[in-house]
């Protein structure tokens, strides 16, 4: 067994205050999924997609063509088809951007934002937290945050850590930053109050999962394990299956994708037959997650 390097020994050595506070560091409140949804609306259907497009292989310091094209793709096809899909359907979205990925493409991001969606914070160049040392994930955030508001002329209200990457100090910067929400961890499928150390924050959490994540299904890597074993049909018959419990429980359904993996041709009707499937149900308010993030915080139970 790999040794954790703990200060206090081996995790079957601490004493209880030792677990205690590394389980309440970063803890899940009060629920706060709302009394009632806009206009009757029987649950909120969250829909975002995370512009990584080249920004994976520059993290890794990959220079390689190749894997830098496959992030291309999202640019040049996956937004195009995904803005003119959600421009059809009548359907507001929330894009986060890493902000070196705002800076390859700043048309493609100021025009989503002039579609009327979302810019969300989704890092600086996809950096992990947890290997940065905190002054560096601090300056990192800003500096996305003023970056995406430059280049689209929309300050972002909330973050979607890379990876769901979340450190021990990734709370502080966004309380710092006086953001409305976060959208990182998985601890409820509904909004909840993020609490630190005991203490209630004001922060709304909108809980993604991987579940309910495009990459899981479709990531391709050659030089590794990844393969997308999961065909689009069998991807659909989960979100569905997703949807459909958020509406039974007059919940919350958020839907993370990507467009360079969503954005191909036989992958992009998985989006067509949610957004449909929503609308024939009826009673689905489609909103970005601002919105869901601002009407929550003000409708608690």
């Amino acid at each position: 067994m790999t040794s954790t390097n703990h200060p206090e020994g081996e995790p079957w050595t601490w004493a209880e205050p030792v677990w205690r506070k590394i389980v309440d560091r970063v803890r899940a409140g009060r629920s706060l999924a709302p009394t009632h949804w806009p206009d009757g609306a029987r649950c909120a259907v969250a829909l975002s997609f995370d512009a990584d497009h080249d920004i994976i292989p520059l993290r890794d310091g990959d220079e390689s063509p190749m894997r830098l094209s496959q992030g291309q793709f999202g640019n040049r096809k996956g937004v195009p088809r995904i803005s003119k899909l959600l421009a059809r359907e009548g359907v507001k979205a929330t894009f986060f951007y890493p902000a070196v990925s705002a800076l390859l493409y700043p048309e493609e991001a100021r025009g989503v934002a002039e579609e009327g969606h979302e810019i969300g914070i989704h890092s600086w160049i996809h950096e992990r937290n947890t290997v940065l040392p905190y002054e560096v994930e601090r300056d990192l955030a800003f500096r996305a945050a003023d970056t995406l508001e430059k280049v689209t002329g929309q300050r972002p209200v909330g973050m979607r850590t890379a990876i769901w990457d979340f450190s021990l100090r990734t709370l502080d910067i966004i309380r710092e930053m006086g953001l409305l929400y976060d959208s990182s961890l998985m601890a409820d499928d509904d909004p909840y109050e993020l609490v630190a150390d005991g203490v209630p924050t004001g922060i709304v959490e909108l809980p993604p999962e991987w579940i309910r994540d495009d990459a899981v299904y479709f990531n391709m890597n050659r030089f590794s394990a990844l393969r997308p074993y999961t065909p689009p049909s069998a991807v659909a018959e989960i979100f569905l299956a997703e949807l459909d419990g958020a509406w039974e429980e007059g919940g919350m359904f958020l839907l993370t994708m990507h467009p360079h993996y969503t954005g191909h041709r036989s992958r992009l009707p998985v989006l067509e037959k949610v957004i449909a499937h929503a609308k024939a149900k009826g009673g689905c308010w489609f909103a970005t997650h601002a919105e869901v993030a601002a009407w929550c915080r003000d409708h608690a139970a």
